[in-house]
């Protein structure tokens, strides 16, 4: 996209450009229409030279102009995105530790291997009571 804007940019400048020079050559078959004298054709014409020149310089800058903008804006997003990624690895580092080791089972407590009641009288009786094997 920033290729095709350069492009009609510099479309642009090269179509004022055009004008100018269309300007300059004016110019000078005005100027060489108005003398009277040999050295003030030359004169026209080497100013209508010297508009041509500046014309096509002016292009020529406004292209480099173009091509600094666009070098800009390309900079500044490739800096925008780094730092948006850097706030993001920020981001999941702090919810990373705000989160480490607070979070509870779905089930509740895992811990079911243990006796719920011990009866010091009765050591068989608890969670899990032992088997009589008479009864087999």
């Amino acid at each position: 996209m920033q290729t095709a804007k350069v492009k009609v940019k510099d479309m642009v400048s090269s179509a004022k450009e055009k004008v100018n020079e269309g300007t300059a050559k004016t110019q000078g078959k005005t100027g060489k229409a108005t003398a009277t004298t040999h050295g003030q054709k030359e004169m026209a014409k080497e100013e209508t030279r010297a508009n041509k020149a500046q014309a096509k310089a002016q292009m020529h800058q406004e292209k480099a102009d173009h091509r600094v903008e666009a070098a800009e804006t390309r900079a500044e997003k490739a800096q925008a995105k780094a730092q948006k990624q850097q706030e993001k690895a920020e981001h999941r580092g702090e919810v990373a530790a705000a989160h480490h080791g607070t979070r509870e089972p779905l089930t509740g407590p895992h811990d079911n291997h243990t006796p719920v009641t011990a009866d010091p009288a009765n050591p068989g009786a608890g969670a899990y009571p032992t088997t009589d094997n008479t009864t087999l």
